[in-house]
């Protein structure tokens, strides 16, 4: 893997308001220049949603919408087909905005943690619950990421893929908090190692390319990321704590990318841009770090999705991104 990739200044982080395709490549697209992202609408319903949507990419493995959730079939019915519909549809807008594009092109997907805390196998419980069941679907998924990312290359050829991973739901898994389908208990934490080279197989589908990996919760595990083979981690920037530091500080030095979440993912009052980015100044000084590594080394986004917000809202807030990056840039001190 590229152990020092360039990234750009800013992007999203997957997911806009509303229903229309055409509409969300077009803003998706329209706001990043150099770093623009496959957007997810997960408001059209289930199957749009992110675990739906990923759960449409398996191979030789299914799922269904259950009154409780999803949950692993035997065959393709008509969940999985509307997934696999609403992405082709978001392929087919995605191409039509990115005629002649070359660049750095973000696509992003669950992440096999997260996939297995929230699919349930046949017995309501979820993959987790079962290390056999969660093996087979970490090879699931990299084989269908490997599919995927195929697809998008062939439909914008000038495009450097940068594929994004979502675990939402790591920090749970780790530290055991992941409830069982009766509510009353939590499924026992997988050793770390375990956690740790199940993600290194599935970020390992795409080769040399650079992968992210995206949690918008609190104590994000970067020193396991950046083992597992993370170029880059994506987090909430308001969420950080100075029990972070060590391991933000070991990164930056490591040349791992910084995406940091810096601006409210539904609607509010956004701030002017070199504010929004004065928590990640006050970070560098605090970790004694050259102001002139801040471009270099921090990518800007909203501290989450975007489907919460409305349409008005996500346009001004990718806008403020690259907004903010460029004051960082010009101004790092």
């Amino acid at each position: 893997m590229n152990a020092n990739p360039t990234f750009g200044a800013a992007t999203g982080i997957g997911s806009l308001p509303g229903g229309d395709a055409r509409e969300a490549a077009r803003t998706a697209t329209g706001s990043f220049e150099d770093f623009p992202f496959l957007p997810e609408l997960p408001a059209r319903g289930p199957g749009a949603d992110m675990i739906g949507r990923t759960a449409g990419m398996l191979v030789e493995m299914y799922a269904r919408v259950e009154p409780s959730g999803w949950r692993i079939g035997d065959r393709p019915g008509r969940d999985t087909k509307r997934a696999r519909s609403w992405l082709g549809e978001d392929l087919d807008a995605l191409e039509e905005c990115t005629q002649g594009y070359e660049g750095q092109l973000k696509v992003q997907a669950v992440g096999p943690w997260t996939l297995a805390a929230a699919l349930e196998l046949r017995n309501g419980e979820a993959a987790l619950s079962d290390p056999g069941a969660c093996r087979d679907l970490a090879g699931s998924l990299a084989e269908g990421l490997r599919l995927h990312l195929e697809e998008v290359r062939r439909r914008v050829p000038g495009a450097q893929l940068v594929l994004q991973l979502d675990e939402p739901s790591l920090i749970a898994v780790l530290t055991g908090h992941v409830k069982t389908a009766s509510g009353y208990r939590t499924y026992r934490a997988p050793d770390r190692q375990l956690v740790e080279s199940t993600l290194r197989d599935v970020i390992g589908v795409h080769g040399d390319d650079p992968v992210v990996v995206h949690s918008c919760a609190p104590d994000v595990p970067f020193a396991l990321l950046r083992r597992a083979g993370a170029a880059a981690i994506s987090f909430d920037f308001s969420l950080l704590t100075e029990r972070d530091d060590d391991a933000i500080g070991e990164a930056v030095e490591g040349g791992t990318r910084l995406f940091a979440g810096v601006v409210a993912g539904t609607d509010g009052p956004l701030s002017d841009p070199a504010g929004s980015v004065m928590g990640v100044r006050t970070l560098w000084r605090r970790l004694g770090l050259h102001p002139g590594l801040l471009a270099e080394a921090v990518t800007l986004t909203p501290s989450c999705g975007l489907a919460g917000a409305s349409p008005a809202y996500a346009r001004k807030a990718l806008a403020h991104c690259v907004q903010a990056a460029r004051s960082l840039a010009d101004n790092p001190e």
